[in-house]
């Protein structure tokens, strides 16, 4: 097949590049800064000559968006948003556009789009969108419009030959350098992986071969459209992610920190703690009732794999790079 990936670059992309270009399907990457021959350059805006590489694809799966690996203040939530609702617009221009256009677009939401809770888990069918709770910082609320403006531009699209899916995913986990395991990773190592502001927000992951294995599931199974959720089933306190995580690389303790320790760690880091603190507690409703099987479902198995490779990267030459973001 042939596969198109706008905003290729970032964390998700590398990984989906790399294990669908080992499948042997043939994938281009749209991004502003092509360095390869597979790369085609686009400002992820406005039509222009790389809407040719749509035309006649099997696939696209939209993933670009500036990196929420940043401080979320109003500039950096513009550009959030912008970044996001404009690449959509243009995909979906270009596939409404297309003479042979693709069977089916992927494109890229998030799971920050359900409520902040604890009392039950959100599927697609009844999970509870976020926006309006209380207590929690109002630019929380934001995000979630983000995710809705998002998804709302990818289903407005005016593109009746091609099947479209929304994928809500939560963290991808993947030892590559510079994603979101590597940075709880590091946290464990240096013993700072305890629990935040109490450690009771549910954390939702996805393992990086479930995370292909799901895109390749979902562009196979012609009956599901739609919003989809990409997580694993068993997301768990945020307390309990840290234990496991410290514990299966060797590290008996692991500091906690208070809410204003955490909003000091995430300004040094030049992130935000919505990140941390916000409970993300989404389980794979539409994939399970498809008959989507995970090869890791539980985060112990998952967190060994995880871990076991990253020593092996840290051991051996060509550590990968990746960023959080894609454009």
């Amino acid at each position: 097949m042939k596969i198109v990936l706008p905003g290729g670059t970032g964390q998700v992309g590398t990984i989906l590049d790399r294990a669908l270009s080992a499948a042997g399907h043939e994938v281009v990457v749209l991004t502003r800064r092509p360095r390869r021959p597979q790369d085609v350059a686009w400002d992820g805006a406005a039509l222009g000559p790389w809407a040719e590489a749509v035309d006649g694809a099997d696939v696209v799966v939209n993933l670009a968006g500036r990196s929420v690996s940043c401080r979320y203040t109003p500039e950096n939530l513009r550009a959030m948003m912008n970044s996001r609702v404009d690449s959509t617009r243009v995909v979906g221009e270009a596939i409404a556009a297309a003479r042979r256009p693709p069977k089916v677009w992927l494109q890229m939401s998030t799971a920050t789009v359900y409520a902040h809770r604890f009392d039950a888990a959100n599927d697609e069918a009844t999970g509870v969108i976020g926006g309006t709770e209380s207590g929690v910082p109002d630019y929380w609320a934001y995000s979630v419009e983000i995710a809705k403006n998002w998804e709302r531009t990818q289903a407005e699209a005016p593109t009746p030959d091609t099947r479209k899916v929304a994928l809500r995913a939560a963290m991808v986990m993947s030892p590559d350098r510079g994603g979101v395991f590597d940075v709880l990773l590091r946290l464990a190592r240096l013993g700072l992986g305890g629990p935040v502001a109490g450690g009771g927000q549910y954390v939702s992951w996805i393992h990086d071969e479930d995370f292909v294995r799901a895109v390749e599931f979902l562009i196979a199974r012609e009956d599901v459209a739609g919003a989809v959720n990409l997580a694993a089933p068993g997301p768990l306190p945020q307390r309990e992610f840290m234990r496991v995580l410290r514990r299966t690389w060797g590290v008996p303790v692991g500091l906690p920190a208070t809410r204003w320790m955490a909003e000091a760690g995430a300004f040094a880091l030049r992130s935000d703690t919505e990140l941390l603190l916000k409970s993300r507690r989404v389980v794979p409703g539409r994939l399970r009732d498809a008959g989507f099987a995970f090869a890791w479902p539980g985060w112990e198995g998952a967190a060994g794999d995880l871990v076991r490779r990253a020593r092996a990267a840290r051991a051996g030459p060509g550590r990968l790079r990746a960023r959080v973001g894609g454009g």
